[in-house]
């Protein structure tokens, strides 16, 4: 079985997996949620039937001082015979009712209160010296729940006990009812989410499923595969611009590797092969000494490039790895540039060039000496280098708008239009006028680009043909605290 149908069945394995995931996630939340509040709304309910019945009981005792009175000292109930709706509110208030001496001897109790169970003498003398009323829960034998408040009527110095019933298991159960048929239809409704979500998952991952179509095109001799997205502006929108993102460096990386091999491969065979030929022609034709001496002259001249070469791809590999760590510290650049231009001045004097140098005080920066140091001798090189004598070699440091600007400039044939965007570049050489009589690696410059963004800052060229060559390096200036 090859490499791309194993990819291929996992990949169709892996997204059926994940819309199961994905719709088990959203009955099991849902089924969570609908049980909480299931059980909140429960007790909620509960609660809100309790205060009813508590409403209704209060409602009841109101209406029984109005109905019940004491007159020459006993007990009396005052409504009008023959009033239906009086004789039925005095029928409902005496179904769970009874009343008592102080000293618990019982004056009335109904049938209802009977079930209840009569209060004992201990319970009536303790309610006779509460001054409000108490209300407490009682089961019958069947165990159907009553709500009981009792309390004192007091009237013409005289009191009594009363205590008034109120049954409330129809009223509790009420709650109880509603949840069973709350949690008979949740199934019913887990099940319809279900669909709904296995569908809704199927029709979300979709795009997924195209977005890794697409991936498994990729290759590596292929890599202008670019997606489009689709315009929802979601997270797989954004997933897909990523993706093409990634595509467009890659690509450009990959283009950057090839010609970085083909350029390394040509600049390191061209000084291999002059020196196989200046060895092979010593061998062939040299007779003296001086002659041999000569051959293996020009032979290190070309080794020394050679190892110039190698050092500065190695440096640059480790550079762009991340394996040069910058050790930053305060540096006060008018100071310190100063003594590298003293040293760098023997430099251009011996090759006849005038070196002219202006540094403002007060411009700190935070930076790693060791590579500041690279990246100034390669700039002042350069200019040295590219000049003829006669000319002269100009070093300037300012500081404005909390920058340090460092600016190295020279007179010379200078650099064309066409090639400033390429100066930077690896192996990239101008090979026109004067500057085809000068040799280099064409890797100092890249170097010294890496080392000025890496401190933060940026560097620019600036040149005409005929003309002075400028570059200018700006850096951050550092701010103590």
């Amino acid at each position: 079985m090859g490499l791309k149908s194993i990819q291929a069945r996992l990949t169709r394995g892996a997204v059926p997996g994940l819309r199961y995931r994905l719709t088990a996630s959203y009955v099991l939340l849902l089924a969570l949620v609908l049980t909480s509040v299931g059980l909140i709304f429960r007790q909620a309910l509960g609660v809100a039937f309790h205060m009813h019945s508590e409403r209704v009981l209060a409602e009841q005792w109101s209406a029984l001082h109005g109905y019940l009175r004491i007159q020459d000292g006993e007990l009396v109930w005052l409504y009008k015979p023959g009033a239906t709706q009086e004789e039925y509110d005095v029928g409902r208030l005496r179904r769970v009712l009874m009343l008592a001496e102080p000293d618990g001897d019982v004056l009335e109790i109904s049938y209802g209160y009977k079930v209840l169970g009569r209060e004992s003498k201990e319970q009536i003398a303790q309610v006779m010296k509460s001054k409000e009323p108490v209300d407490v829960r009682r089961a019958d034998h069947e165990g159907r729940a009553h709500l009981v408040r009792m309390g004192v009527l007091r009237d013409e110095g005289k009191e009594y006990f009363v205590a008034l019933g109120l049954p409330i298991e129809e009223t509790m159960q009420v709650p109880d009812r509603l949840m069973r048929v709350y949690f008979l239809m949740m199934p019913l409704m887990l099940l319809a989410i279900g669909v709904l979500g296995w569908y809704a998952a199927d029709r979300g991952l979709r795009p997924l499923e195209e977005l890794t179509a697409g991936v498994q095109q990729v290759s590596g001799g292929d890599l202008s595969l670019r997606l489009s997205p689709r315009g929802t502006g979601d997270e797989l929108d954004t997933l897909i611009k990523t993706f093409n993102g990634m595509m467009e460096r890659l690509e450009q990386s990959f283009g950057r590797a090839r010609r970085f091999s083909a350029d390394a491969s040509h600049e390191l065979r061209t000084p291999l092969t002059v020196i196989r030929g200046q060895l092979e022609v010593a061998m062939l034709t040299a007779e003296t000494k001086e002659q041999y001496r000569k051959a293996i002259e020009a032979a290190l001249e070309d080794v020394e490039q050679l190892v110039a070469i190698v050092n500065g791809l190695l440096y640059l590999s480790e550079a762009e790895s991340g394996q040069i760590r910058l050790q930053k510290e305060p540096l006060e650049l008018s100071a310190w540039l100063g003594e590298w231009v003293k040293r760098l001045q023997a430099e251009a004097q011996a090759k006849g060039v005038a070196c002219k140098c202006e540094i403002e005080p007060q411009c700190p920066v935070l930076a790693d000496r060791q590579q500041l140091e690279r990246m100034v001798q390669e700039l002042f090189s350069n200019a040295v280098k590219y000049t003829p004598a006669g000319g002269w070699v100009s070093v300037a440091l300012k500081r404005a708008d909390g920058a340090i600007g460092l600016r190295v400039a020279n007179s010379g044939a200078g650099i064309g239009a066409e090639h400033l965007p390429h100066v930077f570049e690896r192996f990239y050489r101008v090979r026109e006028g004067e500057n085809c009589r000068t040799h280099g690696v064409g890797l100092g410059l890249t170097a010294a680009e890496w080392i000025v963004r890496a401190h933060g800052g940026r560097i620019e060229v600036a040149s005409e043909r005929g003309g002075e060559t400028a570059f200018l390096v700006v850096l951050p200036a550092w701010v103590n605290g």
